[in-house]
């Protein structure tokens, strides 16, 4: 059996199987606002849709074409959406409940104007607006000293991550501002006709699934904000992106990863060490089956390859190998 044995470990370099994941998408024609699209798709499929690249772009794409909804279905949800505002201190012993979520917006603010408005900054009147992360503004830090925590007006100007940065080396943090009174503390501190940065900030466009897909297929006028903070596709507009409030009403696009089966036919060759060794034998095709998938799985492939025998048209796997013989000729006089 050792000679049997050795050759198909020979041959099984030929049974190579790799495989990928394959992204589909699936199109859900039941209008719902985006907190509801993606809770569907969580229970029922993966997760909103996630585009990573143009190949997958050019996938959902054909998705909807061949759905039988194409003709009804234009704007769809998919997965992406703006982060939420939170704090830079995310220490939560330092919150009672409903600070954390306490705001202090100005009228029609944030409205993320040029769509990359991810810092929020105090005016001297005490109301906030979102500004650009890159705007150089002078901060107000906040200091925590045993039970005395205190804000400190900082008279250089620098960007919010210089800021934030700042005030974790110098003090405990950029401000927090938790409530009414604290928002009064730090407005008392700002210089007549100046904005300060304070603390909160968002991370801006985030995918429903985690992904880290920086891909983007915006229509040319966006993504330009104000409150929209919820990403659709127009396939009216070619599949391009668009935001919208996330309380709208709309169909929308969920995906799943299916890994594939690939399938490949080898022909193999055995010599046998005995005469008496019945390679047709359901015993003996099963234990090649199991020594050729443990050699698979030595050389790294996955453990869930099914291996089995293709049955010929007479029922048998094997059938031994007519040798070929030439006669040789004799020279006639």
């Amino acid at each position: 059996m050792a000679r049997l044995l050795l050759s198909i470990i020979v041959v099984s370099g030929l049974c190579a199987v790799s495989s990928a994941a394959v992204r589909q998408y699936h199109v859900v024609n039941e209008l719902k606002n985006m907190t509801e699209a993606q809770q569907h798709c969580r229970e029922n499929y993966m997760d909103l849709a996630t585009i990573r690249d143009l190949q997958d772009l050019e996938t959902l794409n054909a998705t909807l074409s061949s759905s039988k909804m194409a003709a009804s279905v234009s704007r769809v949800w998919i997965g992406l959406h703006m982060d939420s505002w939170k704090w830079s201190l995310t220490n939560s012993s330092f919150y009672k409940p409903g600070e954390m979520e306490f705001r202090g917006w100005s009228l029609g603010q944030p409205n993320n104007y040029v769509g990359e408005e991810f810092c929020a900054a105090m005016y001297n009147d005490g109301t906030w607006l979102d500004y650009g992360c890159s705007d150089n503004f002078r901060p107000i830090c906040f200091d925590v000293k045993g039970p005395n925590e205190t804000f400190v007006f900082i008279s250089t100007y620098m960007n919010w991550t210089e800021a934030q940065s700042y005030c974790r080396e110098h003090h405990t943090d950029l401000a927090i501002v938790r409530n009414l009174e604290e928002n009064l503390k730090v407005q008392k501190l700002i210089p007549t006709v100046e904005f300060v940065w304070i603390g909160l900030f968002r991370d801006g466009w985030k995918w429903s699934d985690g992904s880290d897909s920086s891909f983007r297929n915006w229509k040319s006028n966006e993504p330009v904000g104000f409150s929209e903070d919820c990403v659709s596709a127009d396939f009216s507009a070619g599949g391009r992106w668009e935001i919208l409030k996330c309380d709208v009403m709309s169909a929308f696009i969920c995906y799943r990863d299916v890994e594939p089966v690939a399938m490949r036919v080898v022909k193999v060759r055995l010599q046998k060490s005995s005469s008496s060794v019945d390679l047709n034998d359901p015993v003996v095709m099963e234990g090649l089956l199991k020594q050729l998938k443990q050699k698979l799985k030595d050389q790294g492939h996955d453990d869930d390859i099914k291996l089995s025998w293709k049955k010929q048209a007479d029922g048998k796997v094997f059938h031994k190998e007519e040798k070929k013989s030439r006669k040789k000729g004799r020279d006639e006089l």
